[in-house]
């Protein structure tokens, strides 16, 4: 779904052109931390809700991520540029170069079921996205730290799997650790689908 469907001029502010790279060689998985038992008709109310917190109160130029997926397996653009482009996200401190970040909508701590929808989405998605570079998912990725604060010094060059959590790169427990038990599981279909 196109940022049209989430985004109206009420919610909008001005933001800068965006920023690209050479190309996206690793995805990383989010969630949200928002709610799990939305109705998926308010996915984009959700969306709205999220952009207006990064933008507002973080002060940053637009949603940090790249692309959204609800519980329905809906698909969403997130930050602006252009989907099959390589947009410059703001997702993973220190490694938003040359990869995308995919949110899922929801707080999947230990225990938390995980929609199979969601999950399929994140893998096809993912797929999608690598297979632009020729990036096979089940592979790493040698990216270098651009800020102190993730979990590699500035400068260092971490090699990192192609199909990441956001903890692989910084330091926190998101995407929880049911998404994140459910990540090697999501390389295989996604490789299968390129």
């Amino acid at each position: 779904m196109p940022r049209s469907a989430w985004l109206d001029d009420l919610a909008r502010h001005a933001q800068p052109p965006p920023r690209y790279d050479d190309k996206v060689v690793a995805v990383f998985v989010h969630h949200t931390d928002s709610p799990n038992g939305y109705d998926c008709a308010d996915a984009p109310r959700i969306i709205r809700y999220l952009y207006a917190g990064q933008t507002g109160a973080r002060n940053w130029d637009d949603i940090g991520y790249n692309f959204l997926v609800d519980r329905c397996g809906t698909i969403y653009e997130g930050r602006a540029g252009g989907v099959d482009r390589p947009v410059t996200g703001a997702h993973t401190q220190g490694f938003n170069h040359r990869t995308a970040g995919i949110a899922a909508i929801g707080t999947f701590l230990a225990g938390v079921p995980v929609p199979k929808a969601m999950t399929d989405s994140i893998a096809a998605l993912a797929a999608w996205k690598l297979g632009l570079a020729d990036i096979d998912p089940r592979t790493t990725a040698r990216l270098v730290s651009s800020n102190s604060l993730s979990r590699y010094r500035a400068g260092t060059t971490a090699t990192l799997p192609a199909l990441a959590g956001h903890n692989a790169g910084y330091m926190t427990p998101r995407p929880g650790a049911a998404l994140t038990a459910r990540l090697p599981r999501l390389r295989e279909p996604a490789a299968a689908l390129q």
